[in-house]
């Protein structure tokens, strides 16, 4: 499990460590690197996680080498921006962008190789999720052009997860559950994994727990509201509220909260579930013209902090009532980038406040850094995939039954 070490030096150190203890050196016949690669929903760019595995299965141990950012161009941002908010393409430029994507996936995945100093040969295979331009299950489209990234990164490419488990019934997500599993299971303590990239995703690890056990599903919007204002006000600028900077100077109204949270069926509906950011969007615009109809337009810190407040009280709203029973946590473990908006995280820390035994943390301190805590989950489900192993978890996702995520491109 990810603490089952619990000193460490550096979050380099500390990640070492964390992930089941690995030594600073592995045997290349005995250990497998595999590079997760991922872009949000948010389509900021891809971060890469180079990870030495070790075992299969639910045993796999796992050790972080290497974490690489890479934003997207502004260009292609926009373009994806452009496709899932319009959903309306010419075949010529959605070709582009598969290209586009894949070798920015390559430019980043190449770095990471670089930067880490691991050999050429070293690389067993990336495990690439790819750019979601749509998601509406069982219908769902997570753009890339595996055959392009293999050439230009000599490996082979697990790509396309979650088709499999559409096909067996599922929602194909949340996908990451299994590789939550291996990492962060805890033999006495009930965890719960909340990550809020565009979408904010919750995972449930009760203690001593089988995989069989977990719940996982999407809560609803993560920063994608918050980035579309940021985008509205400035289309020139960052594209998001840097460290939650000018929520925390606004005022939360709770009238819009609840009107997004309580009128729209998403937030009532039982898991399994998933959502993606244009359904957010649309629910969020509904709920904003009645208000600003009957209330008149909130300044742009109000309503920062407003939907930072939608975020944080749908989490909430989750943990109290998920599937009819309230959930029975210790810690609440955040990742994601809604970890850098320093209201959300005030807010989340709020929750835990009315009962001193919980406790929320970042990723970060159990030696995963949250903004690469997704990445490594791939990494983990492509070794999945390498090994015939099931990744997907039928109670999270919904699918009939477990089956083998992915499909896999060899490498050139």
């Amino acid at each position: 499990m990810a603490d089952r070490m619990e000193k460490g030096g550096n979050l380099q150190c500390r990640a070492q460590s964390r992930l089941l203890g690995m030594p600073a050196t592995f045997a290349a016949m005995a250990t497998r690197v595999i590079a997760g690669a991922m872009s949000g929903t948010s389509a900021d760019g891809i971060d890469v996680a180079l990870v030495a595995i070790e075992g299969r299965g639910q045993e796999m141990t796992a050790r972080l080498l290497h974490h690489h950012a890479r934003p997207y161009p502004s260009h292609l941002k926009q373009l994806i921006f452009d496709i899932r908010q319009q959903q309306l393409v010419e075949l010529r430029v959605l070709a582009r962008a598969a290209r586009e994507i894949s070798l920015e996936y390559a430019a980043a995945i190449r770095s990471a190789v670089k930067e880490s100093g691991i050999g050429p040969n070293e690389l067993v295979a990336v495990a690439a999720h790819g750019q979601t331009l749509f998601h509406d299950p069982p219908d769902t489209i997570q753009w890339l052009d595996p055959a392009l990234l293999a050439a230009q990164v000599g490996a082979t490419v697990i790509s396309d997860f979650r088709r499999a488990d559409c096909a067996a019934g599922g929602q194909g997500a949340p996908l990451v559950p299994f590789a939550e599993y291996v990492l962060f299971r805890h033999p006495t303590r009930n965890r719960v994994l909340v990550n809020i990239g565009g979408i904010a995703n919750l995972t449930v690890l009760p203690a001593g727990g089988g995989i069989d056990k977990l719940i996982a599903f999407d809560v609803g919007p993560g920063n994608c509201i918050s980035d579309w204002i940021c985008r509205t006000l400035d289309p020139t600028g960052p594209g998001y509220d840097r460290n939650g900077e000018r929520a925390t100077r606004g005022t939360g109204h709770q009238a819009l909260v609840l009107d997004m949270l309580l009128r729209h069926d998403y937030f009532r509906r039982p898991a399994p579930k998933s959502t993606d950011v244009p359904e957010m969007l649309t629910l969020y615009r509904r709920s904003r013209e009645r208000f600003f109809f009957e209330n008149g337009p909130l300044s742009p810190e109000d309503e920062l902090a407003t939907v930072c407040d939608i975020t944080v009280q749908a989490i909430r709203r989750a943990l109290d009532n998920p599937q009819g029973a309230r959930i029975t946590w210790d810690e609440l473990i955040v990742s994601g980038g809604g970890t850098r908006n320093r209201l959300i995280l005030s807010r989340l820390n709020s929750i835990a406040e009315v009962n001193r035994s919980q406790l929320v943390r970042t990723s970060d301190e159990l030696g995963i850094p949250s903004q690469a805590k997704e990445a490594v989950a791939f990494a983990l489900l492509g070794a999945a995939t390498l090994d015939g192993v099931p990744g997907n978890v039928p109670s999270c996702t919904g699918a009939t039954r477990a089956v083998v995520l992915g499909s896999v491109t060899p490498r050139p």
